[in-house]
């Protein structure tokens, strides 16, 4: 099932545990423009990455991606986020245990929502464990301090 959305610049905003890794998967696919990793969804404006791991603050580790829809598809980009970590573990990836590592989807539109809802439901028939992935109204967005930006790229 597809949806149309606008053409052109669009904006997803997606957590998936530890942003490193969730960026670095979404930056190499044809289509998009741009990734941002920070912070959402949580109740203190500008926080730290210290401040995010204390896991008292509620936000999670976010990518902020652009695409064109005219190249990429939000239902692809959704397929990616799916298949980019296990949406059954609530709070952790991994090893990675806390909040600030949850699965969440944020919309920007309700085309969105709907969109993230089917997607979810759909992906959810192909696994036993259910799927724990929050789909929330859009939050705002902190970007992470520079030293996090396309770190995987830096790294290696």
């Amino acid at each position: 099932m597809s949806y149309i959305f606008i053409m052109g610049n669009t904006k997803v905003l997606i957590g998936a545990g530890c942003f490193w890794g969730v960026e670095e998967v979404f930056r190499k696919i044809h289509g998009i423009s741009d990734t941002k990793v920070g912070y959402a969804g949580g109740n203190l404006s500008n926080p730290t990455y210290q401040d995010v791991c204390s896991d008292s603050t509620g936000h999670a580790e976010v990518v902020q991606i652009k695409f064109d829809s005219n190249l990429i598809s939000y239902e692809k980009i959704l397929d990616y986020f799916w298949s980019c970590h296990d949406p059954t573990q609530l709070n952790r990836q991994g090893s990675n245990i806390g909040t600030q590592y949850r699965s969440i989807i944020f919309y920007f539109t309700e085309e969105q929502k709907k969109f993230a809802s089917v997607s979810k439901k759909n992906f959810q028939k192909n696994l036993s464990n259910k799927i724990v992935t929050e789909i929330t109204e859009v939050a705002p967005f902190y970007l992470a301090e520079n030293y996090h930006q396309r770190y995987l790229q830096k790294k290696f």
